[in-house]
């Protein structure tokens, strides 16, 4: 009878096993507890915890008596999803320093890169940095350097354009246009996510071409982006170009940095509004981007007419010591117009300079260095600056209204985009300070302060709204199943710590930052981790 009563015990103890055996074993891998829960997608912020296992998030809800390794107080704080930066350009600087401290510490989770042209393709032509020739090359120097957030691209029309054709001006040939087709493809099959197009003023010299390629990147279930490049005369023009592309190559469109530059175009940003809403009432997918400043930046070669720099920057800085060709510039209407649109020399900030001997005026205004110059007259003293930088200097321009700022911000299609880089406290010059405060501005100052938008609505447009326009399934929600790129903040305390004038320091505010599920800012502290990696659009096939 005792041996009949041990064996009952043992096959109950052995039935039972699996679940005793579980019941030790942790839940989660880490636990979110207590913390007020704005998913994303716009509805109301509840209390909650987030189970996370692996890289995903496993349960959100009350999980009362859960166990885990790791567990993280959230109670007063908000927990979000990791925000998207729909424009930037990390790509050169993730090689140099993969912890991408000034995004992750904003709770940045993916930075999508293109715009900037150095990722790929680069058949025929030297890399920028490293050894890639296409977009396959640069994941895997990524991959061997370690990134501490996610990352998608965009195949950039510019720099196919510079692979098949260079330089020279004209339109194609149909073997040209041929084989930049073939690259668009291929790209997009390498991972891009559409096309990225990049227009300085007036739109593009060659629309046919553009379009051949967004028909490419739309076959592959790719959408397309531009930078508008004028933003003030031109703007009509451009917009409409954007609209064309989307009509005629049936694809999603997305708009950099939307706003409207020049003082005397202030107040007219409603009409550009009013023809995307055109535009989407009659069933075209149009959607925009915006940083949450007055100002913007860019090379100050920008403002410069096309034919004093078409032949690029060493040829410009020596075209720049002869006092006729000079003379011929400051007369030019393009310059007179573009001066005023980026500030006027009140408006001008030289930000970064590489002589030693104007390093001094980083951060200034032309105004203020002409003055110090002794100069009476600031456009010479621009040209001076251009001939002795060799024709490049990185510029910021004080050229926005508040006002055309606000009333972007509360249109419900536009998303939050820094136009930044991830950058460390090394950086050298002075650069805009969005590439350390997009994100933690928003939330503090125009959510927080002014009341601009709600805190779940601004949530949205950095995550939710994002990932829609991008096509992501799996990100942008604090949700059962999707990734778990989380961002926890107080809402009390997040917001910028820098300025123009001082634009490297982290925000306040924000003490954790985690991607795939690995907790990168720990306690405001980066913990060094890279779990980071590239996330590959709808026409990928592995290679």
């Amino acid at each position: 009878m005792t041996h009949r009563l041990g064996l009952i015990v043992i096959a109950v103890a052995l039935s039972a096993g699996p679940t005793l055996i579980g019941a030790r074993q942790p839940a989660y891998d880490l636990l979110i507890r207590g913390g007020r829960i704005v998913d994303g997608t716009g509805n109301p912020w509840f209390e909650g915890d987030v189970g996370i296992r692996g890289d995903r998030i496993a349960a959100v809800g009350r999980l009362t008596g859960a166990t885990t390794t790791r567990e993280i107080d959230a109670r007063g704080l908000v927990v979000a999803p990791g925000f998207i930066d729909l424009h930037t350009h990390s790509d050169t600087p993730l090689l140099n320093d993969g912890n991408a401290e000034s995004k992750v510490r904003q709770g940045v989770t993916l930075d999508v890169l293109g715009e900037s042209t150095s990722v790929a393709p680069r058949d025929g032509l030297p890399a920028a940095k490293g050894t890639w020739t296409n977009f396959t090359g640069y994941w895997q120097a990524l991959g061997q350097k370690g990134i501490s957030m996610n990352v998608i691209s965009e195949v950039s029309f510019q720099q196919t354009r510079l692979v098949v054709v260079g330089y020279a001006p004209g339109p194609a040939t149909a073997a040209q246009l041929e084989r930049a087709k073939q690259l668009t493809s291929r790209s997009m099959q390498e991972g891009a996510w559409g096309l990225v197009t990049r227009f300085e003023s007036g739109g593009p010299e060659y629309p046919d071409e553009v379009l051949a390629l967004a028909k490419v990147a739309a076959s592959h279930g790719g959408i397309y982006v531009s930078h508008i490049g004028s933003e003030g005369m031109q703007q009509d023009k451009e917009l409409d170009f954007a609209l064309r592309v989307a009509e005629e190559a049936k694809i999603p469109v997305h708009i950099f940095h939307l706003k409207i530059r020049g003082k005397s175009n202030w107040g007219t940003i409603g009409k550009y509004l009013a023809k995307i809403e055109g535009a989407r009432a009659r069933g075209l997918d149009v959607t925009a981007n915006q940083y949450p400043y007055t100002a913007m930046q860019h090379g100050w070669s920008a403002f410069f007419p096309v034919w004093a720099r078409a032949g690029g920057p060493e040829a410009f800085a020596s075209m720049l010591k002869d006092s006729a060709t000079r003379q011929k510039i400051k007369q030019d209407h393009d310059f007179q117009t573009w001066v005023h649109e980026h500030g006027s020399w009140e408006g001008i900030v030289l930000g970064r300079a590489r002589q030693p001997q104007n390093k001094k005026y980083e951060g200034m205004r032309l105004s203020q260095i002409a003055k110090l110059r002794g100069d009476t007259d600031p456009a010479e003293t621009c040209l001076t600056l251009m001939a002795e930088e060799g024709g490049t200097i990185a510029g910021i321009f004080h050229t926005m209204s508040e006002a055309d700022v606000r009333m972007v911000m509360k249109q419900p299609w536009v998303a939050i985009a820094s136009d930044g880089s991830a950058l460390n406290l090394d950086e050298e010059g002075v650069p805009h300070p969005r590439s350390f405060a997009t994100y933690p501005r928003v939330l503090g100052h125009y959510v927080r302060d002014e009341r601009v938008l709600t805190l779940e609505d601004a949530v949205r447009k950095m995550t939710t709204l994002p990932a829609q326009i991008l096509g992501l399934r799996d990100r942008g929600q604090v949700r059962e199943g999707f990734a778990a790129d989380i961002v926890i903040f107080d809402p009390a305390a997040v917001g910028e710590t820098n300025s123009f004038e001082k634009p490297k320091s982290y925000p306040a505010g924000i003490p954790y930052t985690i991607v795939n599920g690995v907790v990168v800012i720990d306690g405001g502290r980066h913990t060094g981790a890279r779990p980071g990696r590239p996330l590959f659009g709808r026409g990928y096939v592995h290679q």
